[in-house]
């Protein structure tokens, strides 16, 4: 016989362990996730603009919200939420005009729509214009 003394971990505590940790890390992944989102009252996308010719995107200085945020007990700069995204959002735009006065939404037109699958089925696919459409190189 061994005069070892018995170190091993009974299965009930290794269980009790492992749920311990599990809900801590439920628990501070709740927590964390909370720190990031945007201030309330901020604006939507209905602050881009129209003047005309194009779409305009807000001015970022109206977005800036004081920092909550502290490292080392500095106070972090403002934040311009939704600078970017609005931006962004704005030089996309296809049709500027409609961020103003919306055209009506039509029907798709199921005889194009038809045709394309027909086409694709029986492969007379119909292909790319090359003097607009770049490779996929």
């Amino acid at each position: 016989m061994s005069a070892r003394p018995d170190t091993s971990i009974k299965p009930d505590a290794m269980n009790y362990t492992r749920i311990l940790t599990f809900i801590l890390a439920c628990a501070t992944a709740t927590t964390v996730s909370g720190c990031f989102k945007p201030p309330r009252g901020m604006p939507d996308e209905s602050t881009i603009s129209y003047d005309g010719r194009s779409a305009v995107p807000p001015d970022c200085a109206g977005l800036a919200r004081p920092s909550v945020l502290t490292d080392a007990g500095w106070h972090r700069p403002e934040m311009e939420w939704g600078c970017a995204t609005y931006t962004n959002l704005a030089a996309q735009v296809a049709h500027p005009r409609d961020l103003v006065a919306p055209g009506k939404l039509a029907p798709a037109d199921a005889a194009v729509a038809a045709s394309a699958v027909h086409r694709y089925e029986t492969g007379h696919v119909i292909p790319l214009d090359t003097s607009t459409s770049r490779d996929s190189k």
